[in-house]
């Protein structure tokens, strides 16, 4: 995950202090709210994963709809570096958690490469 300090200016001081525990505060990278277009922002939640030693995520939202692919390839973008893979994640049916229904994440291994299929594969 990159530096997010060039973020700072999309920080959310105010909702990271409502919504974090301190606990939860050291693990987190923090709560953005970055542009999508002139009307719009996704909120963003960024974890380094400080407490834990498998992942780092990302979650956006906006509150009416589900970002497009572009536009999470932009979150991507901000918050990893360009050779960094991340996967978004469909578990199976009985881990399904929803707890906000607009909101997608990504997932990156901390200390794993992540197993890719063959890009002929991918068409």
């Amino acid at each position: 995950m990159k530096d997010l300090r060039h973020l700072n200016k999309y920080r959310n001081v105010e909702k990271e202090k409502q919504i974090m525990q301190e606990a939860f505060r050291k693990s987190l990278a923090g709560i953005f709210e970055n542009p999508l277009n002139s009307e719009e922002t996704a909120l963003v939640i960024a974890d380094n994963g400080v407490n834990s030693s498998e992942w780092e995520h990302v979650s956006a939202s906006t509150p009416l709809r589900c970002l497009t692919w572009e536009e999470m390839c932009k979150i991507k973008d901000l918050f990893f570096n360009e050779d960094e893979t991340v996967i978004q994640i469909h578990p199976a049916k009985n881990n399904y958690v929803n707890v906000h229904q607009f909101c997608l994440h990504l997932w990156k291994p901390k200390n794993k490469e992540l197993p890719l299929p063959d890009p002929d594969l991918v068409l």
